[in-house]
């Protein structure tokens, strides 16, 4: 197994349980909120900053100054200037590179299918579901959500979020068919159904020899 797996997901998919099962059927590292606790040991930021940062946009500077200064480097100087958010993202950015070099893993969000956008062994996957699937699923795992319309207002809230963070730091689209490799509605087969379906799409990118 040599591939590194990055998924997108929209709220309320099951991407993240996807992700987990994924990873559970190749006995491979998975990171979602496990990602905080790396960034903060990589970088020496406390993780409830972290947190806070998580996947939520500024509109303090435009994506090309954050990639510049990924590019091009930065000094000492430099970097006490930067905002907070800033910060944050070139941490997490390099995090997931160097788990990356570390062997297979699935990433949840956060950019990873941008920061590992040149290795030739990554599938980039976005996960997506019905509404009425995503509403149930969303009032399933927040009991303090009692109505639909309820967990509507909350789902459109949190994609809007994730939409906003990737499209900022990002020169792709988030949610787009031709951002990933492929998108998968969680609605048609079920979460069970999807996994075998991904792990089937990703047994036959290895015996390819997960070149692009």
């Amino acid at each position: 197994m040599n591939t590194i797996i990055t998924i997108g997901r929209q709220f309320g998919s099951s991407g993240r349980e996807i992700g987990e099962k994924v990873a559970e059927h190749y006995g491979i590292k998975y990171y979602d909120k496990e990602l905080i606790a790396k960034v903060a040991t990589n970088s020496g930021f406390c993780q409830e900053m972290i947190q806070q940062q998580d996947e939520r946009p500024t509109n303090s500077f435009l994506y090309n100054l954050v990639m510049d200064t990924y590019s091009f480097g930065y000094n000492a100087s430099s970097f006490v200037d930067m905002p907070i958010s800033q910060k944050v993202f070139l941490a997490q950015f390099d995090t997931i590179k160097k788990l990356a070099e570390e062997g297979p893993a699935v990433f949840i969000g956060r950019c990873a299918d941008s920061a590992l956008q040149d290795l030739p062994n990554v599938i980039n996957l976005f996960i997506y579901a019905d509404e009425d699937y995503r509403i149930k699923e969303i009032m399933r795992r927040y009991p303090d959500i009692t109505t639909e319309q309820k967990a509507r207002d909350f789902m459109t809230k949190k994609d809007k979020q994730r939409q906003s963070y990737y499209n900022y730091y990002s020169s792709r689209k988030w949610g787009r068919a031709d951002t990933y490799d492929a998108c998968i509605n969680t609605a048609l087969l079920g979460v069970d159904g999807t996994v075998n379906l991904l792990c089937q799409m990703i047994d036959d990118f290895e015996k390819r020899g997960t070149g692009r």
